[in-house]
């Protein structure tokens, strides 16, 4: 996918070539290194707009300006057996926070079934899309700010 981050452009190519067992185990591993978004962004009860609407996992998500102009991405994920979306978090957390803003608003939702292969369920698929739609969203409104201020 071309004008993405390159980060998640490398994790693309790392997971296109692993069978149904490697994915699973990846995913999980990712899920492992999931920290819940610290207290100086959000504390519970979390601001219904940063709610992930469709994401069954309750998902919420942050977007924290860098100093260099780039976006710093927080998670919360309320199911503590939210594995998809805890993965997801860490992987755009990783991939995505810091880098260019105009990289960040081309990631397309084609790279969850990329990530998460294409016999994902409807419900979890949109709750992913829902977390991807929070960060390119707000990526979105940085770059309105800048042409606009």
């Amino acid at each position: 996918m071309e004008g993405i981050p390159p980060k998640l452009q490398d994790l693309l190519e790392d997971f296109a070539f692993v069978d149904r067992n490697e994915r699973a185990q990846l995913l999980i591993e990712y899920a492992d290194r999931f920290r819940e978004v610290a207290p100086r962004i959000a504390t519970r009860p979390f601001p219904e707009a940063n709610h992930v609407l469709r994401c069954e996992s309750e998902a919420y998500v942050w977007a924290e300006d860098n100093p260099d102009g780039t976006l710093k991405y927080h998670f919360a994920v309320e199911n503590p057996q939210g594995l998809s979306a805890k993965a997801w978090a860490v992987i755009m957390d990783e991939t995505l926070s810091g880098a260019p803003l105009e990289q960040v608003v081309r990631v397309s939702p084609d790279v969850i079934f990329t990530l998460y292969g294409k016999d994902i369920s409807m419900g979890k698929g949109q709750g992913l899309m829902g977390m991807l739609d929070h960060v390119t969203g707000a990526a979105k409104r940085r770059l309105l700010e800048r042409r606009e201020g």
